[in-house]
Parts: C-alpha cells; structure tokens; sequence
C-alpha cells in the first residue's frame, strides 16, 4: 500500500484525502488548528457548497481557465457533490441563484460531513503541523518536513494549500512557494471576488447601505466589460456584494475604470420618466429633497439630489423637463470612479498560481514532478461567486485522489 501525503485540510485537501485513502494510506497536514478554516466563513458562514445549475453552465461563470476543469467538474460533479453530503447525513437546500448551502445555515455541517468520511477511511489527520520544506531529489519529492522538525516520507504528494486570501484562515501562499522550488511556473497572484475602493468621498455617507435588484456595469475606457444584476452594497471605503465581488475580476491596474449603478433596472428610461412624473404630481408642492421618499432609499436622496444640480429647496413644481430628464439619466447611471480593488487579504479568492499547462488535466499530476499532484485554490483557476470556487476545489481533490500513484 502506497503513502500519500495530503498538505493542506480544506475542502480540495479534505476530498483528495478521502478518495485517496480508499487505495492508500494517507496523511492529511494541516497547518491550522482544526480543519476547513476558510470553510467556516464562506457564505457568510452559511458555507455556499456548490451550485445547482446544469454542469455544463458551470464554465459560464469560471472565467479563469475554465477549459482546464472540464476532467474535474465532469468527474466529480455538482450532483455528486450534493450527493455526497447527503449520503453522509447532511442535509442541502437550494436558494436563489441556485446557489446551494446546508440545511441548517451552518458550515460546520459541511465541515462535520467531511471529517466523518476522513475518519471513515481512516485517514491520519495532523493538526497544527506546518510544512517547512519539501525534499526532493531530481523529479521526485522524497518527504516533507515540519516546523517543529519532524520529517515525514511518503510516496505520492498533493498540494492543497490554498491561495494567499483571507490569510488569516492559513491561506498565506505557501503553496507557491513550494511549487516554484520544485521547478513550477507562478502566475502572478491577484485578488478576485473582493471588494472595489471608490474615489468618490461621499461614498462613505452611503457606508451600511445595501441595494438589491440593481444593475452593475464595470467600464474600462468607457466600455462595457462586464454587467450583472443582484445585491450589492456600499462600504467606507466603497462598494461590495456579491455583483460587485463577481465584477472586480475585471478590475486590472491599467486603464480607467468606472462602475455604473442602474438603480431602477426594471424599467427603461421613458418607463422611469413616467413614474418620476408620477412621484412629483403626489409632492406637487414640496421643495425637491422631500419628493423622492418613494423612490430612493433615504441614505441615497442627498446624493442623488446633489449629482442633479437641482436645488433641493426648489419646488417640485418647478422643475424643468430638462432637469427631470437629468434626474431620470443619474438614477440608472450613478457613476462611480474605481481607485482599484482592495488587499488580496481580503478578496474571497485568489486569481493567479500554479501555472494549468504544467498540470494534467486528466488527473492533477505534475507535469515537472513524478509524485506530485494538485487541488483546490493553489491551482491558477478562480470562478465568480454562487458555490462554484468550492465545487473546483470539491472536484480536483477528488480527481487528484482518485488518481494518485495510477
């Protein structure tokens, strides 16, 4: 029986180790001090599993290599995904979005589902023990060595240690580094699914306030290179939620950007210009600040007013077509100046790593290294929110486990 040495217990380390352990015995290291840190915080601590869409959607919203998991996302789909917790008693919902999350809203379930099949196959987990170094000879990783000084051999290796976001749940980019001194291509990591800082000043007046059923454009240049419909929200520093997550993918250091807010999709511009009449007619003799109560969220009006030009002391009754027409233009094109997007620290994951061309596809192995293999974040591919991240990593653990030492 062959040793496997699984570095890194999240959720690619989690599900590599247990099917590897089906053939193998297996070792999971886990620098942390229990397992699925990063697990625990994702949907808001609700634990985003997967995503019940068709399969095949899948590559719709992996802008980031995604021909590359076609042999994963195949082998190990959403349904087997779902299927696998539910085998092991927990229970799954489906919500909008087809987004799909534990029954009891907790991650710990998730993570509790996980852990029993690793106890079931009787894989050996080591908590609080970080790799230091990884030994090697020529094309061939012989053991690995901890901090505390303990080596440890094995025959076959996978590498799931994650990217560099959310350092604080273990994710500090260890894995690149170990993959660089073995001979592998880097790509530059970057944050992805993280929140975009504004320059506009009086976006901290907004600070708290979320927004759903709205419509985000991001424009490089002055054109339109990404448009999304959902929740978003305004922060100190600027905008977040999961539009705007999914859009700073987009986001590079070169060119103008700009993120533009419909705030009324639903309708079109004669549509809105019709119900802004309409509001007026209620308010025929208010000064403008006190006509749009029902049209705008009250943290929103002060803004709104002073992006028009119109007074806010003047009478409803007053206002020009032309002003109205204004009105109705900045209502479904607040335009907001994008500074850049903040730390990787705190983006949800992590664009850029191990180069896909030195990884087969097929089963994870290591182009460069005859017993290594790879899982989860550590590889360069990332997806937009909605369970899909979890599912790339739930789908390379097991193909990677599936096929190590064949």
């Amino acid at each position: 029986m062959a040793k496997v040495i699984v570095i890194g217990g999240g959720p690619a380390g989690m599900m590599a180790s247990i099917k590897a352990a089906e053939k193998n015995e297996v070792v999971l290291i886990e620098a942390n001090e229990k397992l699925g840190k990063k697990l625990y915080i994702t949907g808001k601590g609700r634990c985003n599993v997967t995503n019940a869409k068709d399969i095949s959607e899948f590559f719709d919203y992996i802008p980031g290599n995604s021909s590359f998991l076609y042999s994963a996302l195949y082998t190990f789909t959403n349904e087997d995904t779902m299927n696998f917790f539910e085998n092991i008693g927990v229970k799954l919902k489906v919500e909008r979005g087809d987004r799909v999350f534990p029954f009891s809203d907790k991650s710990s379930d998730i993570i509790s589902g996980l852990t029993k099949a690793l106890n079931r196959n009787d894989v050996k987990v080591l908590l609080n023990s970080k790799v230091k170094e990884i030994l090697y000879e020529k094309n061939k990783i012989k053991s690995v060595v901890l901090e505390n000084g303990e080596n440890i051999n094995g025959d076959f290796f996978i590498l799931c240690t994650g990217g560099m976001s959310y350092p604080q749940t273990g994710s500090r980019g260890d894995g690149f580094i170990f993959a660089k001194k073995l001979g592998h291509n880097i790509i530059k990591p970057k944050p992805s699914l993280v929140p975009i800082d504004i320059k506009e000043e009086w976006i901290k007046d907004l600070q708290g306030l979320s927004l759903k059923n709205v419509e985000l454009k991001i424009l490089k240049n002055g054109k339109v290179i990404y448009g999304e419909f959902g929740e978003m929200l305004f922060t100190h520093f600027g905008i977040s939620g999961p539009i705007v997550l999914s859009g700073s993918r987009y986001v590079g250091n070169e060119g103008e950007y700009k993120a533009v807010i419909n705030l009324k999709p639903a309708l079109d511009e004669k549509e809105l210009d019709n119900r802004v009449q309409k509001d007026f007619s209620l308010n025929i003799n208010k000064d403008f600040k006190n006509a749009l109560d029902g049209l705008l969220p009250q943290k929103l009006i002060g803004i709104i007013i002073s992006l028009s030009g119109i007074d806010p002391y003047k009478k409803v009754n007053t206002i020009t077509r032309e002003e109205r027409k204004n009105l109705v233009y900045i209502l479904q094109n607040l335009t907001l100046s994008i500074k850049g997007l903040r730390p990787i620290a705190e983006a949800i994951v992590t664009s850029g790593g191990i180069d896909v061309k030195e990884i087969d596809s097929s089963t994870m192995k290591s182009k460069k290294i005859d017993n290594l293999y790879f899982a989860g974040e550590v590889i360069d591919v990332d997806a937009y929110t909605g369970g899909y991240n979890v599912q790339i990593a739930l789908s390379t653990g097991y193909l990677a486990g599936t096929k190590v030492g064949e």
